[in-house]
């Protein structure tokens, strides 16, 4: 009498299929459509979009601008949650059914969505995610030591090396800032610690991944805002914060966080983390493309087909940061449409 773990059962035949036909590739899909389609972004909406429509018979480019496929699931998920062994299975699965990719191609600089119609692709699909930090807008930004988040993950996921000194501070609440956290205390300094400015009942982040977490021994200072970075000589050394109390509830549901007057206070630091959220890059849309006041592609919620015809729009670039399984139901449902 209790629920079924259908994630569990899914993970189950996932795992076995890796174990046992890991070597095996499929034969590719037969084109029975002349009509090209191309898919900007390689992340899990553009992929799935691209696996929907190779089943479906249709000639399928993937545009991407770094040089291997796999946007986010590759360069912001750390390998501990989404081992790239598994990533590289599963893509490779993809390229065998006979889905063509084209990296280190960025749209709106060595190509454009009018570039790609006149090349006789007949739809296109947008799913290039939300990479662009957001800044605190506060003192202090510049200085040696302090970075974004999804800065530092590429990085680490790039196999490039970075030195954390003692104590390193992550400023936000989501996601992003407990994978940050988590992948920074692995880097090996004395202590990682979460700043958020409400309470933990508060915090958008995953409950399972905050208390893996704090089982890693991050540390967690809620009602706490930063007010500016102390820096000396170019370097950060510390973040002034304040004290914040909760309020009635914004626009998000959530109570607003009240700075309480007198309450600052300087925490040390030796790195600060950024990761108070992201947003898309939608510089590189023709004008005619409908973008709304959070500067995602608006669509048409059933086709999800944008303010130009034939070009549709999935994931994070339509919903803003969200979850991966979002992203695959998007590309399914535009490579339906």
């Amino acid at each position: 009498d209790e629920a079924v773990s259908i994630r569990a059962l899914k993970r189950l035949a996932a795992d076995y299929e890796l174990k046992t036909r890991k070597a095996e590739k499929p034969n590719p899909i037969p084109k029975t459509h002349t009509e090209k389609v191309a898919i900007i972004g390689s992340g899990p909406a553009g992929l799935t979009a691209a696996y929907e429509l190779v089943k479906r018979g249709y000639p399928v480019t993937v545009f991407e601008s770094a040089s291997k496929p796999g946007g986010a699931l590759r360069y912001c998920i750390p390998a501990y949650r989404l081992p790239k062994e598994v990533l590289e299975y599963e893509i490779g699965y993809i390229k065998a059914l006979g889905v063509d990719f084209k990296f280190d191609t960025t749209v709106g600089k060595d190509t454009t969505i009018d570039d790609l119609f006149r090349q006789s692709y007949k739809a296109i699909f947008i799913g290039t995610g939300a990479h662009s930090c957001l800044s605190l807008n506060i003192e202090g930004e510049e200085l040696e030591g302090v970075m974004h988040s999804l800065t530092f993950l590429n990085n680490i996921n790039y196999g490039r090396p970075i030195a954390l000194g003692s104590k390193v501070i992550v400023v936000g609440g989501g996601n992003v800032a407990v994978d940050a956290a988590r992948t920074a205390k692995r880097l090996g300094p004395d202590e990682v610690t979460v700043l958020y400015r409400r309470t933990e009942q508060e915090m958008p982040a995953h409950k399972q991944e905050v208390g893996e977490a704090k089982l890693e021994d991050v540390k967690f200072q809620f009602l706490t805002a930063p007010k500016k970075i102390v820096g000396k000589d170019g370097k950060v050394i510390g973040i002034e914060c304040i004290k914040m109390r909760l309020g009635e509830p914004d626009e998000s549901g959530r109570r607003r966080p009240i700075p309480v007057e007198g309450s600052e206070f300087i925490v040390q630091a030796d790195n600060v983390i950024l990761a108070i959220g992201e947003t898309p890059d939608t510089s590189f849309l023709p004008k005619e493309i409908q973008i709304t006041k959070r500067n995602t592609i608006a669509i048409d919620q059933v086709t999800l087909q944008t303010t130009v015809p034939n070009i549709f729009a999935g994931g994070d670039a339509v919903t803003g940061p969200a979850s991966v399984i979002e992203a695959i139901a998007a590309g399914k449902k535009a490579a339906e449409s």
